[in-house]
């Protein structure tokens, strides 16, 4: 492997040396690059993701991701390889002959002329604000997708076909169940069209069909259930005011056969007082199923990045609710965005949530309450590439809380996080 890596390092410095010494003034034709990032990240957990019971006692640890980015570009064709080591400080042995590494990103591109392109491999799909479809960088492993992407995109249109097919393996019979432990779906096209008007002004529209596996593990028969989500998106920007609006439906069936009828709603407004300062306030509305319901009425954001919307100690849509019902979410913000300096920047963030549907304990009705969230976060840009955050946030539970999520709604929960992100592009070479 030493041997191999030399190698490598060496054709890079030749080819390196080869463009610099052979500049003649004409554009170059070829060009490659390689990024690193180190990201670890330390947290403290006293009733992150659910609430904790009383007496339990808090988590903490330090994960890390280490992951090395590769691409190539040419003229009509580009190819993005990344690799990467996720884990806890202290998960592996010292001496391990089965490390953890993974591909999360390996995608061609190939520009087809006039607008056309086509885009295909293990690759992450980020749409509007990642609300049904986004990158999840938060999460330490982020997230992706093995697809085709079949798009056309010019100054003001972009329109984009989604194709994707998952297996388990290279079967020879045995028909087309797919069996859990792989992508959460076993195919999916996806539809996505945005029209910029100007600088202020752009909408979208998003159609998925999403192909989930009903069937059983001991019959290994396929039976598909198929979901639909029908929505859009607006985004206006005049000047210090921004205004974001979001819609979504579904329809079609879960997995358990039964017919699904759901939506979601969101509004976001943020004013920029001055270069400094900065006010936004949102409302998130996804609707809920109850008991009896003919229809599953609950809305599932699917493959968005939920820790970008409902509170960052992730209660909501990052983990399940129990006793098998989604009573629905109310998200209710202020924001606060305070610019400290060029490279300091502090945000406070206080959410107000509540159910869609009645709550009951039996035959009792709760307050649809279920209790408030602040978040604090600093952001610091120590240097070029080097970056340093931290967090801490509170959840103030209310009885509702403990019955839809378990745990102690009357037990103080907190969750504290600091994390450093290096992220250099180290290398690039045009010849």
């Amino acid at each position: 492997m030493k041997k191999w890596m030399i190698i490598f390092a060496g054709l890079l410095i030749g080819n390196h040396g080869f463009a610099e010494g052979n500049d003649t003034g004409k554009s170059k034709d070829n060009e490659f690059s390689l990024g690193v990032q180190l990201r670890p990240r330390a947290e403290y957990r006293n009733g992150v993701l659910f609430p904790r019971y009383e007496g339990e006692e808090a988590a903490g640890f330090i994960n890390n991701r280490a992951r090395i980015s590769m691409g190539y570009a040419r003229e009509r064709l580009s190819l993005g390889l990344s690799a990467q080591h996720v884990g806890v400080w202290g998960q592996d042995p010292q001496i391990d002959k089965n490390g953890r590494f993974m591909l999360n990103e390996a995608w061609t591109n190939l520009d087809l002329g006039g607008g056309f392109f086509a885009k295909l491999g293990r690759q992450s799909l980020v749409y509007d604000d990642d609300r049904i479809l986004g990158s999840l960088d938060w999460n330490v492993s982020g997230r992706f997708h093995d697809a085709l992407k079949l798009g056309y995109e010019q100054k003001q249109n972009k329109l984009h076909l989604i194709l994707s097919f998952n297996q388990n393996d290279e079967r020879i019979i045995g028909g087309t169940y797919y069996a859990p432990g792989g992508q959460p779906y076993k195919n999916m096209q996806t539809l996505w069209y945005q029209h910029i008007a100007n600088k202020e002004f752009n909408i979208s529209f998003l159609l998925m069909n999403l192909g989930q596996e009903a069937g059983t593990l001991e019959e290994m028969k396929a039976d598909t259930k198929f979901l639909q989500t029908l929505g859009t998106n607006i985004s206006y920007n005049p000047g210090d005011f921004s205004l974001y609006g979001t819609f979504y439906y579904q329809a079609g069936k879960t997995i358990t056969d039964k017919k699904v009828s759901a939506f979601m709603w969101a509004v976001n407004a943020g004013y920029q007082i001055n270069p400094s300062w900065k006010i936004t306030l949102a409302s998130d509305y996804l609707s809920g199923t109850e008991n009896g319901d003919d229809k599953y009425k609950a809305f599932n954001p699917l493959y968005g990045t939920h820790h970008k919307f409902y509170g960052t100690m992730d209660y909501f849509y990052a983990t399940s609710f129990i006793n098998g019902l989604n009573p629905g979410l109310w998200d209710n913000q202020i924001g606060i965005n305070f610019k400290a300096s060029p490279k300091v920047t502090l945000l406070l963030n206080y959410h107000y949530f509540l159910t869609t549907t009645d709550v009951f304990v039996g035959t009792e009705e709760q307050s649809r309450g279920l209790g408030s969230e602040i978040d604090f976060q600093v952001n610091w840009n120590i240097m070029k590439d080097v970056s340093l955050s931290a967090g801490y946030s509170t959840m103030l539970a209310r009885d509702a809380m403990q019955s839809v999520k378990g745990g102690n709604s009357d037990s103080w929960q907190d969750w504290g996080w600091l994390s450093l992100n290096i992220n250099p592009k180290v290398f690039i070479s045009k010849w």
